[in-house]
C-alpha cells in the first residue's frame, strides 16, 4: 500500500486515477484548490486544500508521502501554457524541499513530443489546430524541464494519440519515445487504462527519470 498525493484528482484522468488507486488499496490525498469539489468518497481518501503552482504548498502535502502524482491540466492552450510547465517547476521544487524523505514524483503527460513512424513528432503533423499546438507543446517544455533534473525521482507519463473515457481493460503496451500504434497505425487508450499503467508505476518503478508512453 502506497501513501499518495494526488494533484488534479478532479480531472478527467485524475479522477480515474482516484478511482484506480483506491481500488487497489492505496492511501489517497486529494489535493485540490476546492474541496468541496471532490464527491468521491472512500476510507483510504483524505481531501485537502492546496495549489500545484506554490512550491510550499506541494511541499506540504509531499510531506510523509510515497508518491506525489500530477494530473493537472489547463482546459484549453492557453491555460496549459500558464499550468502544465510552472506546475513541473513547482512540484519538482516543492518534492525537492521535503529532502531526504522526498517522495517520488509522477506527472501525467502529453504526446505531442512522441516520434512517429516517419522520424518526425506528432505536433509536426499538418492541419493540427493552434489550441491543440499549445496544449502539446506546453507538455513537451514541461518534459525538457524534467529531464534536467536529476535530484528527485521523477516519471512522466505519456498517453497514446487518443485519450478518452472509455472500458478499463488492465491492458496496454509501453513505449518510451516512441508513439504506440495497434496494427492499424491508430495510437488510443482509455483514461481508465491509462490509470491501470500509472498506478501500475506506482506499485512497481520502471522509469524513474525517464519518460513512458502507453497504448493499445
Amino acid at each position: 500500500m502506497a501513501k499518495i498525493a494526488l494533484f488534479g484528482a478532479n480531472g478527467t484522468i485524475g479522477g480515474r486515477v482516484l478511482r484506480e488507486a483506491l481500488d487497489r488499496g492505496h492511501q489517497v490525498t486529494a489535493v485540490v484548490r476546492d474541496p468541496a469539489k471532490v464527491t468521491e468518497t472512500h476510507a483510504n481518501l483524505t481531501v485537502t486544500k492546496g495549489d500545484v503552482l506554490d512550491p510550499a504548498s506541494v511541499t506540504a502535502a509531499a510531506q510523509g508521502q510515497d508518491v506525489v502524482i500530477s494530473a493537472v491540466g489547463g482546459g484549453d492552450g492557453p491555460g496549459h501554457v500558464a499550468t502544465i510547465e510552472p506546475a513541473a517547476k513547482s512540484l519538482v521544487a516543492g518534492v525537492r524541499a521535503v529532502g531526504a524523505d522526498a517522495p517520488r514524483l509522477i506527472a501525467v503527460g502529453g504526446a505531442g513530443s512522441l516520434r512517429t513512424p516517419d522520424g518526425k513528432q506528432v505536433w509536426d503533423a499538418e492541419g493540427l489546430p493552434e489550441f491543440l499546438l499549445q496544449i502539446m507543446h506546453a507538455h513537451g517544455d514541461a518534459l525538457d524541464f524534467y529531464r534536467t533534473v536529476t535530484d528527485v525521482r521523477w516519471t512522466n507519463v505519456s498517453p497514446a494519440g487518443l485519450i478518452e473515457p472509455g472500458e478499463r481493460t488492465g491492458a496496454y503496451r509501453v513505449g518510451l519515445e516512441d508513439l504506440v500504434t495497434d496494427e492499424n497505425g491508430k495510437s488510443r487508450v482509455s483514461t481508465e487504462d491509462y490509470a491501470v499503467a500509472l498506478i501500475d508505476e506506482v506499485e512497481k518503478p520502471q522509469h524513474i527519470g525517464e519518460r513512458f508512453t502507453v497504448a493499445y
